[in-house]
Parts: C-alpha cells; structure tokens; sequence
C-alpha cells in the first residue's frame, strides 16, 4: 500500500455512537485530513447498553503569544484573541472546526468536547500591549471560537482579557452567540462610553427548534435578543451578526432576523453566506442527511452555484459572500432590509486615541 494511503481501522473506542452525543451538533468523529488512520465507527453486537454520554474534556494548552495577526482583505480587522480552542456550542457550520485537525483530534465531535484553554490570554495579551512600539487597533475577541462558551462561567479568561484592555483603552470588537456577555456588562459599558466597545451577537435563525440542531449548546435565539436589548440599553454598540447564511434552510429568515434584531436595539449588519473548508463540507453533509434529508440537495446545489461550482472558495473576495445571481440576491436582500429598518453596515471605527500601555501609570513610582 502506498505510503500515504490512509488506512481505514474500524474502531468502537474513541468514537460514541449516535446514543452517546445527545446536544451535540456533529453527527461522527472523522478522523481529520492529517491522519494516516481513519476510524470508523460501528456497533459490533458485543455492547449491550447505551454508550455514556459524550463529556467535554477541557486541558490547559501553553502558547507563546496571544494576539493573532492576519492580512486578509475579507476581514475588517488585522488581530485577534481567541482565549480557547475548540467550542462546546457545537455549530455544525463552524469553519474553525479543522483546525482541531491539526492537533491530531477530530473536527467532528472532538472540536466541541475536547477543549483548550490559554491559561496565559491574560498575561501574554499585557506583555505584548506592553511591547515598543506597539500601536493599536481593533482586537477581534472571538474570531475562530465562542469567547462566552459555557466554560468561560468556570475559567474566566474572555473577563481576564477585557480586564486587560480596558485598563490599556484599547479597542475590542467581541463576537459571541451567548447572553454570558451580560456578565461582563459593566466593563463593556464603561468601554462603550469611550468609543472602545462593539458586540456582534450571531443569530442564523430564530427558530428554536432548528437552532437546537445547528448550534446545540449555544443559548436559544430569544436569549440571544434579550443579550442585544440589555447591551442597547447599557450604551454598548450592537451588530446583528446573521452568519452564515445557509441556502435552502435559514435564507427565507433574513428579513424576519433583521426586523428582530432591530427591535432590540441592534444597529449594525454583519452577514456571510455558508462556507464549507476542510473537514466541514462533509459534517454538514452529514448533518442534513441527518436532520433534513429532504432540503440537502438543494442547500448544497445553491451553494455550489454561488461557490464557482464547488461547496467551497477560499478565494479572497469570494468566499465570504460568494458570486453569481443566488449570493447577488442574498447581498440585495440583506442591503434592501438593512437600509429600511436603518441599521449600518460592517463593523464601526472604534477609538485607538487614548491607548495607553498597561501599567504605564506605575512608572511615575
């Protein structure tokens, strides 16, 4: 067999079977794109009763740095923080699920039970603010997972990183789909006063029934807009983020999730059409085989016609928005609902005048 053939071994250990991940949102546990094994799961007759349910394992892992820096033109923002790795919410669509892959776990149900925490975020995040020449800009907290993810009640890191940035005045742009983020109002309010603040909440869809299945452990859509209400009233700048997008499925929601997320005092619009990298074309698959055998033709033909063809284009300018009349009419019916209702589009400039180093005051003593 040639070298790199991956070899398909048909194990019942380290995948659970469908009774062992109830409010989980991937359906199997594939190896990921790296492996030179691939493990299958099967019922071999020999278990006679139903597998434990699948717990969330969480292990501390040591980084270097924390601020993560890109150069993609798609993204409103050149630096992130993202305080964990892996995501309990379990959003089937997430496109950070391959990047479990590159840890030898899968992008399946490992990605959201098997977590990582920066112990360090907080540190790290002083010490390179604190850097010379430093100079700031808009910190995305929450770009691959959940900064406000259930185990953030327990280990507090996303809080320890705002500490920090509020104490320095820099600016931060939290993306989330929980209402946790209350809990952390009251530096994001006082951050908000000084033009340092923004929070995009996602919200996909409002049926409840449907986002149980889409993002399993992420809070229900009315709390969600509970979140967007009690962060108005607070002063903090809203985004409704309704991302992604998913043809044949959420798309007849646009309007009904912009005229909601108004109502609660959102004010601007983020949106991105489904995108599919890596290991996630075929959990998605999966997962309307799943849970709507029926539409799972048609969701992934409409994205093939807005993708050149192909489930997926990584193509800078392309793969967050797609092309052709399917992702026109999409962009059109978000911009037409957007300018009724008065909402702004994309992220807002926040403040990057009164930067200051954190602990720079201590150096009069």
């Amino acid at each position: 067999m040639r070298q790199d053939s991956p070899i398909t071994l048909r194990l019942t250990e380290s995948m659970p079977l469908p009774e062992g991940r109830k409010g989980r949102g991937a359906t199997a546990n594939p190896s990921g794109r790296f492996e030179t094994a691939r493990r299958e799961a099967f019922d071999d007759g020999w278990e006679s009763e139903a597998p434990a349910p699948l717990r969330t394992e969480v292990r501390p892992e040591r980084t270097a740095s924390i601020i993560a820096r890109n150069t993609s033109p798609d993204i409103p923002f050149d630096r992130s923080v993202n305080p964990y790795r892996g995501c309990e919410h379990g959003c089937i669509y997430c496109y950070a699920r391959p990047t479990h892959a590159y840890l030898g776990l899968s992008p399946g149900l490992d990605f959201e039970s098997r977590l990582f925490t920066k112990p360090e975020a907080a540190r790290l995040l002083r010490k390179e603010l604190s850097a010379p020449g430093y100079r700031p800009e808009t910190i995305a907290l929450g770009t691959a997972t959940d900064p406000y993810q259930p185990i953030e009640r327990e280990h507090r890191l996303t809080r320890a990183v705002l500490e920090v940035l509020d104490e320095a005045r820099h600016p931060v742009g939290v993306t989330t789909k929980s209402d946790l983020v209350l809990r952390d109002l009251d530096l994001l309010s006082r951050m908000a006063a000084r033009n340092l603040a923004l929070v995009a909440i996602s919200l996909p869809t409002l049926d409840p029934a449907l986002s149980r299945r889409l993002d399993p452990r992420a809070p229900r859509p009315e709390k969600r807009l509970a979140a967007m209400r009690a962060l108005a009233d607070a002063g903090v700048p809203v985004m409704v983020n309704i991302s992604p997008i998913i043809p044949g499925l959420t798309d007849h929601e646009i309007e009904s999730v912009l005229e909601a997320a108004h109502a609660q005092g959102a004010s601007r619009i983020g949106h991105a059409l489904l995108r599919l990298p890596g290991e996630v074309k075929d959990l998605v698959a999966d997962w309307f085989a799943e849970h709507y055998p029926e539409r799972r033709e048609r969701a992934l033909a409409l994205l093939r016609q807005s993708r050149g063809g192909k489930e997926n284009d990584s193509r800078f300018g392309h793969r967050f928005r797609g092309e052709g009349p399917y992702a026109e009419m999409i962009g059109q019916r978000v911009r037409l609902a957007g300018r009724r209702l008065g909402f702004s589009f994309g992220r807002m400039a926040l403040n990057t005048d009164d930067f200051r180093s954190p602990g720079a005051q201590l150096s009069l003593f």
